[in-house]
């Protein structure tokens, strides 16, 4: 009874507070909606503490240790207490979050708590494959439990919003950053920006208020992936027909999902750098589409408008910014120093200053923070699911969902469990730190499964190690170039002596993980250092070859396709790399993915991509020099968007149309059969690609509008149906509008975009 009467007056009390909390700040009322709180809390606050949500700042100090003393560090500190600051970024781990948000709350006039952001691209401790990896997977089930996983860890670790997904397209495998997305295509690009925005958030915006999941944030808006020249931070110059039907799209889709973030891009559109364009983030993103959470800069963006030579100073950039729909500024210190005074003169209306704010608010209300500013601080759950067996699972299955077979003669795959000797060689065969790739700043150095590791999980073969040659020079990290090794060959011959007494080699070549990712263009796609000279010099000594390739880029190997019997593509998986491949290769998993970006046979013929356009000479009608070609190489990709390889076979028969002619906004229904005719059980990607013959604005050869991944047994048939609606069969013209004309349309159903069975329709007026 004496018990029962504590609880009773511990509740009474936790009321009592919650009451008078309410009443002296009635924007803290639960029972009132969130627009309603916002309206209460906006009147209360300062414009200087308006423009201070507007205000993001990175980690600048030991924040439970004591505060600062000098310099941008303490500036940041007085400016966090005044209630000058609406976020912070990369402050991570519960003790470090609890303590800037203590500051927020509990000593500002309004406590209005931090969102914390950091960059969670794929995985926070425990990390997946990298983004590009993972679209090779086509199964958005595993990429919504990716971005699931990922989430739950950094939420575990006080963090609420991650700065991704990317859903740049992008065609020219020279960016570093074609790393972070989900390839060429807008189709596949629009599903897994679903998928990925869903694992992050949850299925409807009310799961944020869940503990376990942070806010998403669609980047770069837009067109980033299209920079000259594939040259970080460079300009942009399209059309609007591919900025409608390429670029746009998969943002759309993450509006549509209810992504609560948007960040806006480094290049510049039509001249207008994307931090200060109207066009693109007050018509499209908050005009035409209707997105009502907020934009924030890229790192410094706003600044930078001065140096694109857009902005004549600060202030000009400032009000730029602001007015073209930019709500927070990330790191360029601008909004808190300029926008006050900028508001005050009358150069920038206050109400832009209300609307950004009223975004912001809506998402940290959105995310129960003023609820509960220490939702997640939580010491007990950072312990028990960072880092868990079931994190570790997970990712492991993503890994091995995300490998693509390009090439297996001789029989050399799968790999016999017993018997063999097995020769693995190259750097990054032994390598714990590469396969984290270059987005893994809350991860830990050395913590992957090496390819080496993992094989020696499979203790019935002799397996013989040789490095053959260091990748690099020196030390590496998240900031610094990556010094390759083009001298040092002194262990070819050991490596040499160990594929002379194998039955097959194994070699793992590629990247380093700090060479693909931001700030980290290539004008050279092929395989870099010493790698390529001691592939061949392997190959001349025992040509049983399986390569298995670590990149976060499509590359360009036309030696190793022409002569290497088995190529495997396995990027950079994250902390279960070594599992994943090793289960792969012994045929523990069947490869079942298909590859997201197009692979060149040499960098010239970049951008390649399967989605192209005809041109008035596509093919050589009289035998001569006069058509679209190249003299020197085909005019091909090395291995098609896709394209991937199973240990089975999958053949596809009796592909139907339901009939011949439809009218406009009649569904298309359409069938194949697939059958695994192979000697192992599978799971193949079912592909349908269409092509609008004649149409106002000219149409790709070929277009992805549907893919079905579906397991099959040996021996076993299904039937594959799919749906082509108005919103496959469309596009937009050059004013945004979208159109559905009338006329043929050729269809292709197959396991690649360059091969398949193929039929056609007619639409009517």
């Amino acid at each position: 009874m004496k018990n029962k009467k504590i609880i009773t007056i511990g509740v009474f009390a936790l009321f009592t507070v919650g009451n008078m909390n309410a009443q002296k700040k009635p924007y803290l009322d639960k029972n009132k909606t969130i627009e309603q709180r916002i309206d209460l809390l906006l009147p209360l606050m300062t414009l200087e503490e308006k423009v201070g949500q507007m205000n993001q700042y990175n980690g600048f100090w030991d924040v439970t240790g004591p505060a600062p003393k000098g310099g941008s560090a303490e500036l940041k500190y007085e400016h966090l207490r005044k209630g000058w600051v609406g976020s912070m970024l990369t402050v991570r781990g519960v003790k470090e979050v609890r303590a800037v948000q203590k500051i927020a709350v509990e000593e500002t006039r309004l406590g209005i708590p931090l969102i914390i952001g950091f960059d969670v691209i794929h995985g926070y401790k425990t990390l997946s494959p990298i983004p590009l990896a993972e679209a090779a997977s086509w199964d958005l089930e595993a990429i919504k439990k990716s971005a699931a996983i990922a989430a739950d860890e950094a939420s575990a670790s006080g963090i609420n919003w991650t700065f991704g997904p990317n859903v740049d397209v992008a065609n020219d495998a020279r960016w570093g950053r074609v790393m972070e997305g989900s390839g060429e295509d807008p189709y596949l690009g629009s599903k897994i920006a679903i998928a990925r925005v869903h694992g992050f958030q949850g299925e409807t915006i009310a799961d944020l208020a869940k503990i376990n999941t942070i806010a998403a944030c669609a980047k770069h808006f837009a067109a980033y992936g299209y920079v000259e020249a594939g040259l970080e931070y460079n300009v942009v110059d399209i059309s609007n027909s591919k900025l409608y039907n390429s670029v746009l799209p998969p943002f759309e889709a993450t509006v549509q999902a209810g992504v609560r973030t948007f960040m806006n891009s480094f290049n510049t559109l039509n001249g207008v750098p994307a931090t200060g364009n109207i066009f693109l983030q007050r018509d499209i993103l908050k005009g035409k589409w209707k997105f009502d959470g907020f934009v924030i800069s890229d790192y410094a963006s706003i600044r930078e408008m001065i140096a694109h030579g857009y902005a004549k100073d600060e202030d000009d950039a400032t009000s730029k910014a602001v007015i073209a729909g930019s709500d927070m500024d990330m790191e360029s210190y601008l909004y808190v120093a300029k926008l006050a005074n900028l508001v005050k003169e009358g150069k920038v209306k206050e109400a832009l200053v209300d609307d950004a704010v009223r975004r912001i608010l809506r998402v940290k209300f959105e995310l129960g923070l003023f609820d509960d500013p220490y939702r997640y601080c939580d010491e007990k759950r950072e312990k028990e699911v960072v880092g868990s067996k079931a994190n570790n699972d997970g990712v492991l299955d993503m890994a091995k969902k995300s490998i693509v077979l390009l090439k297996n003669e001789k029989n050399l795959l799968p790999l016999k469990k017993s018997g063999q000797k097995i020769a693995l060689i190259g750097a990054l065969a032994n390598d714990k730190n590469s396969p984290l790739g270059s987005w893994r700043i809350a991860s830990d150095n050395n913590t992957a499964v090496s390819v080496l590791e993992g094989m020696q999980q499979y203790k019935e073969n002799q397996l013989t190690f040789e490095k053959g040659a260091d990748l690099v020079v020196g030390k590496t990290s998240f900031l610094d170039e990556v010094i390759f090794n083009t001298t040092d060959k002194s262990g070819f011959e050991a490596a040499k002596t160990a594929a002379k007494n194998a039955d097959v080699v194994v070699m793992v070549l590629g990247e380093h993980g700090f060479q693909s990712g931001e700030g980290r263009s290539r004008t050279d796609l092929n395989l870099p250092g010493v790698q390529q000279e001691l592939l061949e010099e392997i190959y001349k000594i025992n040509p049983n070859i399986v390569l298995v390739l670590n990149n976060g880029r499509p590359l360009s190997i036309p030696w190793a396709a022409e002569h290497v019997p088995v190529i495997v593509e396995a990027w950079q998986l994250g902390t279960q790399t070594g599992n994943a491949v090793a289960q792969v290769l012994y045929g523990d998993y069947n490869p079942s993915g298909k590859l997201p970006m197009s692979f060149p046979r040499n960098v010239g013929q970049v951008p390649i991509y399967y989605n192209k356009y005809s041109t008035g000479r596509p093919i050589d009608s009289d035998k001569n020099v006069f058509w679209s070609h190249y003299t020197d190489v085909e005019k091909t990709p090395q291995f098609s968007f896709g394209f991937g390889l199973s240990y089975t076979k999958f053949d596809y028969t009796n592909l139907k149309i339901n009939k011949s002619a439809f009218a406009k906004g009649e569904n298309v229904q359409i069938t194949v059969d697939v059958t695994n005719s192979g000697n192992y059980d599978g799971k193949e990607v079912v592909q349908l690609y269409i092509h609008d013959e004649y149409a106002s604005i000219i149409r790709p050869i070929k277009e992805l509008k549907g893919f079905e991944l579906i397991d099959l047994k040996k021996g076993e048939t299904k039937t594959v149906s799919f749906t082509l609606t108005n919103k496959e069969l469309g596009f937009y013209d050059n004013e945004g509008n979208y159109l559905v004309e009338a006329g043929t349309f050729k269809i292709m159903v197959g396991g690649s975009s360059d091969k398949g069975l193929e039929s056609g329709f007619e639409v009517k007026e």
